[in-house]
């Protein structure tokens, strides 16, 4: 969004006698080709009495001519003016066909237009050295003139100059500095000698403090500023006039505003005439003032406004101590690459390589910034249909009374480790030892050769196994690593182990694994050897005597928990004697329950120390075994990576973890238990995945602006299940349920593009039409408060049926309860409600924003529960909640309620929430009536299936849009609003002379989309017609795509980028003309405050109407 900025110069001549002026040319307002608006301006002459004529030269300035009929004592020069810096990308044009390329020549008739411009010096002994040194072969020519612009700034160092005039090309090269005109005057020459027309600029130059430094190139201003400056232009055929700065090496933008150009610098002065003998004193000011910021994610609030969120945090947090409502709040946060915006994983799929290392450096940020006693867990996650693997998951773990899992940082490798494959063997024996177990138990582990060698025999006889030619690029990665380490080779190496009840309590025991073979064969593959091992080979055991684990039920209080001993692996005592029993062979048909049939496993992969966890039952034997993993690495100086299983749930553990999925990084956060480590967590957590170069938001091909489009999902619960709110009063719950459902806006104003009943995060209300229906009776069937306890299991049971998308799945719905108390396991009971609805802030303070929301509510509903029945929205929900304009009224309710409630909440805080979810697309205003156009919201939905490569697909139909429009100072009937000749059937507002209403319009044209045969609507054209007199007074013109033809096939580069394609696509007139006829409003009971393009127009055949 646009700063609007005043400035302010002011240049003063005084005179030590009266004088007398000559006729004086003032060239200090906007020129006519200034490309950012100038709202206002102002010029202030003194003394007074003087005559002044505006007029323009021969290059079309505007020159105003002031004559002085009296001597004065001074002249006063003042100016103000008014102007939006809104971003302009001066690369947004097209060369003509000849001009691609440089060299080339103008038309005869433009080298006869352009001849002043075209006309150089003649070149002193430096210049013809530099124009020498040009390389001239052919090359585009826009990275030509950016490449000699960068060359100049490099090679003429800049000075603030105060004489007057300006050096001559041979000074300006042999001294290798000068003022900004010196090295526009110079270029202006070079691109003559070149060929190419050429003219020399004054304006001013407005540079604002950026809101967030870059992480690369130059940091650029402290502090707002501006100056008066010059620049050079070159025209280029099809694109005009170009500019480009030497002194800061960059192309002209939106803070260059031209205030004169011409074939020579001395009829581009800001001032220029003569005065009569005397001596002079000369005054300059200059100054910029922000005086109006639009909402921006960038900066989303003024410290004033941030340090009253910041109180009201923590008056909601007293309110939560105070009524005992133990709430914690995590979150799922979303994020994607900063420099690799088109690449798939940030856009479509899960698993990249790139994903995988950015991932890392988060983590260990992460684990330096939270805990530095944490443990590194490289574990893998979830495994979806069509993907080779399952997903990696990389977690850090530590422990919530401050001892350390981890003790030294150095032990845990880095990325660029380089080991030998045989250090695997000594580490697993060295470790087996330090768990007074025998090392010779330690089974080398080899890939399977009757696999690879029928792959091998199966080969076309023209390729080799390294370089095999397979179609599929995992199989064929898969067998060249194995055919390169060789097949005599281990891959690593198994301790089998299991934690059991010896004579002196717990300990560590060990055994024989009695295979057929004489060696251990892996299964084939290329996850962790952990993964691969061949258990089913291991002696039958029957299912009654099988051993079982039955995890820890997280409502216990599990106390505090022990540390773990430190001891030396040098020469502990083995456990040999009672090895006896492990390692005897069954017979035939006897059951074998004695086997261990867990293991640990090492293995060197990639360079580094991999050691393969083994699923543990408790906490404890977990904390035990990794202890010893250290010793061990500390012993032999070889630093590890901990995979395997991860650590037992445990309330007393916590952890952050990160994964991927399509698109995106995804970051599960560790509940903070109040609001001042709410702010900690979030801010930590944005910074330190910046510093990694992971973003927060992107761009859409069109410039528009989106979260990550992973989500930034609320995790609400309790330090441990027991103390869950929801669990303890489940009326938490329903409280919630049933004010969502009251008011939509807190469904879509923070939700991302993907919205609807097949979305990740449907309401109850857009799934099935009995949803409402069946909500109502679970809610009767909630306890109110202080109506006794109830069983934690309740609340599940009520609602896991009615929380689910239009498919039945749980997890995807606007109120998760997955984790609250589910039947299916203990990692489903920890009284967790995740709130889905909520789309990645590309702020750390708009998130804590909605999460103070959330917050507020809690503590509003834990004492004064709400009871409101839900109101059954029907079509509204998709009519009149789409557009902006009810969505803010609704949820300016929303804050009138907390108001109420004690809860001080502004609007002005959720403005930037508002502006990010509905950009505005364009305005225009005649005759008083202003017409906006704003974003609004279109559901859209999953399409029946389709047969595709090696599968069945669903797509997305993202063809349809809906934007909004708003009327203002519209009274009675005379005044319409046309958009493609169709009458918008606007409604009021409630606010005098204001309405509003949809458009909704297919944007694009997929091959997978309803209705396929409807065209696309762009351009939507829109005029504000007048009855009485049939004509449009004026209008505006919004394209999907660029109206030049600029099909982009990347994605904007940043924000500036983006916001230039987004304006390029509005223009401020239409394009009717003559008579109209003026239709009928069309009438739709079903979405009456939409216009539906779709739609056949009123009258015609086939226009449909409600059901009666």
């Amino acid at each position: 969004m646009s700063v609007r900025v005043a400035l302010h110069h002011k240049t003063v001549y005084r005179y030590d006698r009266p004088a007398s002026l000559s006729p004086q040319v003032i060239r200090l307002r906007p020129a006519p080709h200034c490309r950012t608006p100038v709202s206002a301006y102002s010029l202030k002459i003194e003394p007074a009495g003087y005559f002044i004529n505006w007029q323009q030269d021969p290059q079309s300035n505007y020159v105003a001519r002031v004559v002085f009929p009296e001597r004065v004592r001074y002249l006063s020069v003042e100016v103000g003016l008014v102007a939006e810096m809104t971003i302009i990308n001066p690369f947004d044009f097209f060369l003509e066909e000849y001009a691609e390329k440089f060299p080339f020549c103008y038309t005869a008739a433009q080298a006869k237009e352009l001849a002043p411009y075209l006309t150089p010096e003649p070149a002193g002994p430096r210049l013809e050295e530099f124009l020498g040194s040009i390389d001239r072969s052919p090359q585009p020519s826009m990275d030509f003139l950016v490449e000699l612009n960068r060359r100049l700034q490099k090679l003429i160092r800049y000075v603030i100059r105060f004489e007057p005039g300006i050096q001559t090309c041979e000074q300006t090269l042999t001294m290798a500095s000068g003022s900004c005109r010196d090295s526009a005057s110079l270029l202006v020459q070079i691109l003559r000698h070149l060929g190419l027309a050429a003219r020399f600029v004054s304006g001013y130059l407005i540079q604002l403090r950026p809101d967030v430094k870059p992480l690369d190139g130059p940091e650029g201003p402290g502090h707002d500023f501006t100056d008066l400056h010059a620049w050079t232009e070159v025209y280029l055929p099809g694109a005009g006039w170009v500019g480009l700065d030497p002194t800061s090496g960059l192309l002209a933008a939106e803070g260059h505003l031209p205030l004169a150009a011409s074939p020579e610098p001395t009829s581009a002065a800001p001032v220029s005439g003569t005065v009569s003998e005397c001596e002079v004193e000369f005054e300059h000011e200059m100054s910029v003032t922000r005086i109006h910021e639009d909402p921006r994610v960038t900066l989303p609030y003024t410290a004033a406004q941030w340090e009253r969120i910041e109180s009201l945090g923590h008056q909601v947090d007293a309110d939560i101590r105070h009524d005992d409502i133990r709430l914690t709040m995590g979150g799922e946060p979303t994020f994607v690459s900063i420099d690799n915006m088109d690449g798939e994983e940030w856009n479509f799929t899960a698993l990249s390589a790139e994903k995988r290392l950015l991932a890392e450096r988060l983590i260990h940020r992460l684990r330096s910034r939270f805990a530095s006693g944490a443990l590194l867990h490289y574990g893998t996650g979830k495994w979806y249909p069509g993907e080779p693997l399952p997903r990696w998951a990389l977690t850090c773990y530590w422990r919530k009374d401050g001892v350390p899992m981890w003790h030294d940082p150095t032990l845990l490798a880095a990325e660029d480790s380089q080991l030998p494959v045989e250090q695997a063997q000594c580490f697993a024996e060295t470790l087996a030892r330090r768990l007074e177990v025998d090392p010779e138990y330690v089974n080398a582990a080899f890939e399977d050769p009757v696999y690879y060698l029928q792959k091998e025999r199966q080969l076309p006889i023209n390729v080799d196994p390294v370089d095999n030619h397979l179609e599929d690029p995992v199989e064929r990665e898969r067998m060249r690593n194995v055919f390169q380490r060789g097949l005599n080779q281990p891959s690593g190496f198994v301790l089998p182990i299991q934690r059991s009840w010896g004579k002196n309590g717990p300990e560590w025991q060990t055994g024989l694994w009695m295979l057929r073979g004489q060696h251990l064969f892996l299964m084939p593959g290329d996850s962790p050897v952990g993964l691969r091992l061949p258990l089913p080979s291991l002696p039958w055991v029957a299912p009654s005597e099988a051993p079982q684990w039955m995890p820890v039920d997280p409502m216990v209080n599990g106390g505090r928990l022990a540390v773990p001993a430190r001891i030396s692996p040098a020469d502990p005592i083995l456990q040999r004697a009672r090895q006896t029993e492990r390692d005897r062979k069954p017979d035939a048909g006897e059951s074998a329950p004695w086997v261990v049939r867990t293991a640990l496993c090492v293995e060197v992969r990639q360079g580094r120390m991999h050691v393969f966890m083994p699923p543990l039952a408790g906490i404890e034997d977990y904390l035990d075994l990794l202890t010893a993993i250290e010793d061990t690495a500390a012993h032999l100086k070889v630093p590890v990576v901990i995979e395997g299983y991860s650590p037992p749930y445990d309330p007393r553990i916590q952890q952050i973890k990160v994964t991927p999925d399509p698109g995106v990084i995804e970051v599960n956060v560790h509940p903070a238990h109040d609001w001042s480590e709410l702010v900690s967590n979030t801010t930590a957590l944005y910074g330190e995945a910046r510093l990694a170069r992971l973003g927060t938001e992107k761009f859409m091909l069109d410039g528009r602006h989106s979260g990550t489009g992973g989500g930034n999902h609320l995790v609400l619960g309790a330090a441990t299940p027991a103390d869950s709110p929801f669990l303890r009063r489940p009326d938490l719950l329903r409280s919630l349920l049933g004010y969502w459902l009251r008011h939509p806006s807190l469904s879509y104003l923070f939700s991302g593009l993907f919205i609807g009943p097949t979305s990740q995060a449907p309401r109850v209300d857009e799934t099935r039409q009995d949803s409402l229906y069946e909500l109502e009776i679970a809610f009767n069937q909630i306890p109110n408060k202080g109506e006794g306890a109830v069983p934690p299991w309740l609340v599940d049971r009520i609602f896991r049926h009615i929380l689910v998308d239009v498919t039945g799945n749980t997890h995807r719905a606007e109120f998760c309860i997955d984790k609250l108390y589910s039947p299916d396991s203990s990692t489903g009971r920890l009284g967790l409600v995740e709130m889905r609805g909520f789309e990645m802030p590309p702020h750390a303070q708009m998130s804590l924003t909605q999460q103070l929301l959330v917050r507020a509510l809690i503590a509003w509903f834990w004492r004064q529960p709400f009871t409101g029945r839900p109101i059954a929205w029907g079509t509204q929900l998709h009519d009149r909640f789409m557009l902006p304009q009810y969505i803010w009224s609704d949820f300016s309710a929303v804050l009138e309620d907390l108001n109420r409630a004690g809860y001080p909440f502004e609007p002005d805080w959720f403005g930037t929430h508002f502006e990010f979810r509905y950009p505005v697309l364009g305005r225009v205003n005649y005759l008083g009536i202003e017409l906006e156009l704003r974003q609004a919201t279109e559901p859209w939905y999953v399409l029946g299936e389709e047969p595709a490569i090696g599968a069945t697909a669903r797509y997305v139909d993202s063809s349809v849009e809906r934007m909004q429009v708003l009327v203002k100072g519209l009274f009675g009937d005379r005044h319409v609003v046309m958009c493609n000749g169709r009458n918008v059937p606007l409604r009021a507002t409630g606010t005098q002379g204001e309405w509003v209403a949809g458009v909704r319009y297919r944007a694009w044209q997929p091959p997978s989309c309803l209705h396929p045969t409807i065209p696309v609507h762009s351009p939507l054209v829109f005029d504000l017609i007048d009855t009485s007199l049939g004509r449009s007074m004026g209008g505006c013109t919004y394209h999907v795509a660029h109206p030049g033809g600029r099909n982009y096939e990347t994605f904007p580069v940043n924000a500036n980028e983006a916001e230039c394609r987004r304006g390029a696509r509005f223009l401020p007139f239409s394009s009717t003309t003559g008579l109209v006829s003026i239709p009928p409003v069309e009438e739709n009971p079903l979405f009456p405050h939409t216009l539906d393009l779709r739609r056949p127009a009123a009258g015609t055949i086939g226009h449909a109407t409600a059901p009666v």
